[in-house]
């Protein structure tokens, strides 16, 4: 059975969580989200490419990212408070596209080791306002989580198949 990807977002709160779990130890899962390489080939909806531009994930590092299609380019950026080698992931995030800048997200991403060598990552993001969590969720947020982590299993697959021949 497919892992499922669980969002949840309290009606009034100015923050959501997601929550999923992987068929991958928690060293693989950290790592897709700290190595550059990775990152790229997972994050956001299948029909977007990715590049990224800058990405240093350790404690005070930045990231920018741009998401394009059709000619259309879609840039996010933010920094690494902390990042904690398995453990968590604490920084900032905001999308450039909008009409005003400001809208600063905080995310905290827990990773967890599950038996099976496998993990399932907590994440919560606070956002400044509750229009902010809405606005959000209506733009097409969960389909490019979901799709994602759709293309993260493939990846950790690899990895998990890679590693098992070593």
């Amino acid at each position: 059975m497919a892992n499922k990807t669980t969002i949840n977002a309290e009606p009034g709160k100015q923050e959501l969580f997601i929550i999923r779990e992987f068929d991958a130890p928690r060293e693989l899962l950290f790592r897709a989200y700290t190595d550059p390489e990775l990152y790229k080939q997972w994050v956001g909806p299948k029909d977007l490419t990715m590049t990224i531009d800058k990405m240093d994930a350790v404690d005070g590092g930045s990231y920018r990212f741009i998401h394009e299609r059709d000619g259309h380019e879609y840039v996010f950026h933010g920094v690494y408070h902390e990042v904690l080698t398995n453990e968590r992931i604490i920084g900032t995030f905001e999308f450039d596209g909008l009409p005003e800048k400001g809208h600063v997200i905080l995310g905290t991403t827990r990773f967890e080791e599950l038996p099976g060598r496998r993990s399932r990552i907590n994440h919560q993001s606070v956002f400044q306002t509750v229009e902010d969590r809405d606005g959000m969720l209506q733009s097409g947020m969960e389909r490019g989580v979901v799709d994602g982590y759709e293309k993260l299993d493939a990846l950790l697959a690899e990895q998990v198949s890679d590693a098992a021949s070593a």
